[in-house]
């Protein structure tokens, strides 16, 4: 009998996990370790998915808080500027979405290139790393934005080959202008941002974005209506502002404890390997762009429309009112990125698709809460922008189109994170190259032109873009190999560190 028991022991003790049931009659799992030892603290898989909950949770809020408060400085601006008359504020407007679409649009995706390499590096614990990466980020994203600079100083010039109004563009060339320093600023934020998030550090990103916003509102008082540069004073104070938010996330990594193993010196290591930054951030940057390009495309269509008066308005109060409620998901897929890519670079290969699962049951819960605000509010919601009883209507009608397509976008968002996080962007960038610009603006186009559904058939096009890139990346992380993504994370660390000590 008792060698038996003592067989029994023996051979459980040999298994990965041990499933206490018959004493207890419970789920507990216990993990052993190599030796076929029992660790600790073993938890039910229970367990595992709300510690994950609480985790990119952790991560979610102040990500979406960040996001608000960086989307909040070139609206606060643009609206001190709307006090100024109509022209100015058309120029402003434009000029402010010339330089999404032109500038910080290419940045963010470019910068998002860290979330894999800073992620992965901080997960496998080479620490150095991630201050070597993010000098090779910096140094990266401050020479691209040598070439989108002159672009900027050009943007008079380009608005009137496109076609637009003459004066508009004059005006809208005159803020861009302006804006070129903050062009610099973003490129060294971001790169700050992702090195912070992929610590687990967002709250000193959340404090550092808030006194930057609440210092951002005199300061454009003050040089829009007291400096006498007007509408230029707005683009002033973008820079400025910016720029504060840079130093004082630099001076956080450079004297907080919390980066003492991450943050080095200036190291010329950061000037090496730039090649294999560059695979991975020329896809992010496709990625982002061919998404962010397509919405702003709506409204430039939506200029053809009969009566594009009311079709510009209403599709510009739907982008922006998107734009909103996309922060939370924003935030969700910027806390999935870092937990992806923090376990597979430890080797946790079902702790990454642990975090998928979780971060999938909250994109779904707030995409059906958000969806059933907006389609309650629908005929409440254009009063904040405008009192015209015609646009009124049509953004209700517009509202529950718009509560759909920020469902699906919620999905794509979290989904897209986790493709980050991987390191898989370059099928992330083939899918939304087939899902937006292969199916989704041709869809567009027929619903609204030929089958004369207007700017609603446009949204319906973004729609069925969002309907198959959802399906694609769902599909391809269902058939995802989490083993071998924690395998080729540890090597991507390995080389990358190996390099470094060739070049030390």
């Amino acid at each position: 009998m008792v060698g038996e028991k003592s067989e029994e022991r023996k051979l459980s003790l040999q298994s990965p996990l041990i499933q206490i049931s018959r004493e207890n009659n419970d789920d507990t799992v216990l993990d052993v370790n190599d030796e076929g030892r029992i660790n600790e603290g073993g938890t039910t898989t229970r367990k595992k998915a709300i510690e994950e909950v609480k985790k990119q949770l952790w991560l979610a809020g102040p990500l979406v808080s960040v996001g608000l408060l960086w989307y909040s400085l070139q609206m606060i601006s643009v609206m001190f500027v709307g006090h100024l008359g109509e022209l100015p504020l058309s120029g402003a407007s434009m000029a402010t979405s010339f330089a999404s679409v032109t500038g910080f649009s290419l940045l963010v995706g470019m910068a998002s290139a860290l979330d894999t390499l800073c992620g992965q590096s901080y997960g496998a614990k080479q620490y150095h790393m991630l201050g070597i990466h993010m000098q090779r980020a910096m140094l990266v994203l401050f020479i691209v934005s040598i070439p989108l600079a002159i672009i900027w100083a050009n943007t008079g010039s380009i608005l009137v080959f496109l076609g637009q109004n003459h004066d508009i563009a004059r005006e809208a060339g005159q803020y861009a202008l302006f804006m070129i320093p903050s062009l610099f600023a973003y490129s060294l934020l971001q790169c700050l941002s992702r090195f912070l998030q992929t610590q687990n550090i967002v709250f000193p990103m959340m404090l550092c974005s808030g006194i930057t916003t609440l210092l951002h509102i005199p300061l454009c008082w003050a040089l829009v209506f007291k400096s006498g540069l007007g509408s230029r004073g707005a683009a002033f104070a973008n820079d400025i502002s910016y720029w504060v938010n840079v130093l004082l996330l630099a001076c956080y990594v450079k004297f907080s404890p919390s980066c003492t193993k991450t943050t080095i010196g200036f190291s010329k290591q950061a000037l090496h390997n730039i090649l294999t930054f560059l695979r991975l951030a020329v896809p992010s940057a496709v990625m982002v762009c061919l998404e962010m390009w397509s919405f702003e495309m709506m409204v430039l269509l939506a200029g053809l429309l009969p009566n594009p008066e009311l079709q510009t308005s209403v599709l510009s109060i739907s982008l922006n009112t998107a734009s909103i409620v996309w922060m939370i998901p924003f935030g969700l897929s910027g806390a999935v990125s870092t937990r992806v890519s923090n376990e597979l670079g430890a080797g946790h290969p079902d702790a990454a698709r642990l975090a998928v699962c979780v971060v999938l049951i909250i994109a779904i819960a707030e995409g059906m809460l958000v969806g059933s605000v907006l389609i309650l509010i629908r005929n409440i919601w254009a009063h904040c922008y405008s009192s015209e009883r015609e646009v009124v209507s049509y953004v209700a009608a517009m509202m529950p189109i718009l509560a759909a397509s920020n469902f699906l976008d919620g999905l794509q968002c979290v989904l897209s994170g986790t493709v980050r996080g991987c390191g898989l962007q370059k099928i992330g960038a083939y899918i939304n190259l087939g899902s937006y610009y292969l199916m989704g603006i041709p869809s567009a186009i027929v619903l609204a032109f030929m089958l004369h559904v207007g700017g609603r058939g446009l949204w319906l096009g973004i729609i069925c873009a969002l309907m198959v890139q959802v399906s694609s990346l769902l599909i391809i992380l269902i058939r995802t190999n989490w083993d071998q993504e924690a395998k080729k994370a540890r090597e991507r660390v390995n080389n990358s560190a190996v390099i470094v000590d060739t070049v030390s």
